[in-house]
């Protein structure tokens, strides 16, 4: 890439360089023609004989792939075989008619406090369950006493 680069550098300029002189009043033949594309091969020559020299002596840097590695097919072994013994059977059970029994409740419906009390409404299927708050009735005031004894 480098090489190309360089030749169409090298033509380009030789061209440049003797395009005006044909075109700028001289007649196309003669030395002057033919001096300024020897001035350009001296002036750009050295470029050019440098930049092979360290394309030669600069070394290059190859990046190979990584090796390829392909580890052994696993080995798969089949595993043992286990015999179990002959199932035992026996009569079928005889079966009585069971009552349903609705499962207890994990969660408690009341939860008292010292002013009041949650109570759980609801069943959580038809209705939605909802808890309601009950506050305690207020303390009665304390009776009155005996009257008092007539001044003396």
């Amino acid at each position: 890439m480098r090489r190309i680069v360089t030749v169409l550098l090298i033509a380009v300029f030789l061209v440049a360089s003797t395009a005006p002189v044909a075109h700028a009043g001289g007649h196309g033949h003669g030395p002057g023609r033919g001096v300024i594309g020897l001035a350009a091969f001296a002036i750009f020559a050295p470029f050019i004989i440098v930049g092979e020299v360290l394309a030669h002596t600069v070394p290059r840097v190859v990046v190979a792939p990584a090796p390829v590695y392909y580890s052994p097919a696993p080995v798969y072994q089949a595993p043992p075989v286990y015999y179990s013994a002959p199932p035992v059977y026996s009569a079928p059970p005889a079966y009585g008619h069971q009552a349903y029994a609705a499962p207890a409740l994990a969660q408690p419906r009341v939860i008292q406090y010292p002013h009041g009390r949650y109570v759980l409404q609801g069943d959580g299927v038809v209705t939605p369950y909802k808890w309601v708050w009950i506050p305690n009735p207020p303390i009665p005031p304390p009776p009155a006493g005996p009257p008092p004894a007539p001044p003396a």
